[in-house]
């Protein structure tokens, strides 16, 4: 592998950290009420898919670092039934896959993970299992952005990692996040 696919897979997981971020601020902007609201959707509810999110980032980010939660991941399908309880939670989830993403080499990318799911163990190329998770991420936050633009909140541009014309607003979300273009990017 070469090692710019490592530089990529880290640039993935600090997007993947500020679409959440957008996207969980944009949300604050609703009463509990309209977050928890019916809506059309694979999941019935902005707060059931943003929970979703998270579970499923708890199940594989766990498996990632080697741990053995598997299921146990979404006993609870809705662990933060807010957006005040989500927000910090999902920030620690994503800064977990930042730092699994940090200590990627090429040759880790070839590792095999080990996915315990109860009843038999799933195992995956690190790499494949990075972009499983990526894209179910984006999947969902697609989902959640269609849910949000049915409210008066206006959904966040999610899909330029460096968007044009945004650079203050980057500027102040990046310092909400506690990082640089550097820190994204290296040097």
């Amino acid at each position: 592998m070469p090692p710019s696919l490592v530089q990529t897979f880290r640039g993935f997981a600090y997007n993947n950290a500020w679409a959440n971020h957008r996207l969980l601020t944009a949300c604050a902007a609703l009463s509990q009420a309209e977050f928890a609201a019916a809506r059309t959707g694979f999941f019935p509810s902005l707060q059931a898919t943003l929970n979703h999110i998270y579970v499923i980032d708890l199940f594989y980010i766990d498996a990632l670092e080697g741990g053995w939660l598997g299921p146990r991941a979404w006993a609870d399908e809705v662990p933060y039934p807010s957006l005040a309880e989500l927000k910090p939670a999902q920030r620690a989830m994503d800064q977990r896959l930042i730092e699994i993403c940090d200590a990627l080499t090429p040759e880790r990318l070839e590792t095999i993970v080990k996915i315990n799911r109860d009843t038999s163990v799933q195992t995956e190329r690190r790499d494949r299992l990075l972009m499983h998770l990526f894209q179910h991420q984006i999947h969902h936050r697609g989902q959640a952005h269609a849910m949000l633009s049915e409210t008066s909140v206006k959904p966040p541009q999610l899909d330029e990692f460096f968007a044009a014309g945004e650079a203050p607003l980057r500027a102040q979300e990046f310092t909400e996040l506690g990082w640089t273009e550097g820190t994204v990017w290296g040097g």
